[in-house]
């Protein structure tokens, strides 16, 4: 599939309220492909956010990275492919079988209702963990060894891709040989900008070259004094990539 520069922009509507989102929406849509709903606005809004966007001919990627038993997991994954998202996410570490299972459950339910089938990707690891974090957690293996695991898991499970940090998206090339894998790249920054809370980021461009099929980028919009020029210009970043 080819994607313009457009189509490889998420942009996370990591906002406080549904008139900010939907104001975000409103101006970004010409210049996004897609649009990020996570814990943040899901609390405060509830679904009803994500039904407005999609009832307007937007693409949301939902991100509540889904992780418990895997009945829950199955049961919130299908109520998520019922509001019309384009991608949901799951948390790798969750296990096989509750990946399978929210695969399968996603798989039947869009089937038997007539549904366009979301694409179903699983967290690797948090963009803002690094080694450090991990030995913290009595963890001591590289990030890129865990995340190389996790994406084979996935992989393995029937899942469409997942959610990497740009640092590990050749691992993660090298270890799942099938084109149409996902890698969805959070933790994206302006060439300006700092890292804040997020340890393993790259740019846009970096991201893409690197190999990354989308990019999803909050801070860098919305916090801009002009979110919209801020968009276009991640957007005209992204072109340049090859």
């Amino acid at each position: 599939m080819t994607r313009t520069a457009k189509d490889r922009l998420i942009v996370a509507l990591d906002v406080e309220s549904v008139e900010r989102a939907l104001d975000l929406f409103a101006g970004l849509r010409d210049l996004a492909g897609m649009f990020k709903v996570g814990s943040q606005l899901f609390t405060a809004a509830g679904p009803d956010v994500v039904r407005r966007i999609v009832a307007q001919g937007g693409r949301v990627f939902l991100d509540l990275k889904f992780h418990d038993i895997p009945n829950t997991v199955a049961a919130a994954a299908v109520q998520a492919a019922r509001l019309g998202v384009s991608i949901l996410n799951l948390h790798a570490l969750g296990g096989a079988e509750m990946m399978k299972r929210a695969v399968a459950a996603v798989a039947e339910t869009a089937a038997r209702e007539g549904l366009s089938k979301p694409k179903v990707i699983a967290v690797t690891l948090l963009t803002s963990l690094d080694i450090a974090a991990l030995e913290q957690m009595g963890i001591e293996r590289e990030p890129g060894f865990l995340v190389r695991n996790l994406a084979r898991a996935a992989h393995a499970c029937g899942l469409d891709g997942v959610v990497a940090s740009a640092h590990e998206i050749g691992i993660i090339r090298g270890a799942v040989i099938k084109p149409d894998f996902l890698i969805v790249t959070p933790g994206i920054r302006t060439a300006r900008a700092s890292g804040d809370d997020q340890r393993r980021v790259m740019t846009a461009a970096e991201a893409v070259r690197a190999g990354a099929d989308y990019v999803v980028v909050g801070r860098p919009i919305l916090n801009a004094a002009d979110p919209l020029e801020a968009a276009r210009m991640i957007v005209e970043e992204i072109g340049t990539a090859r």
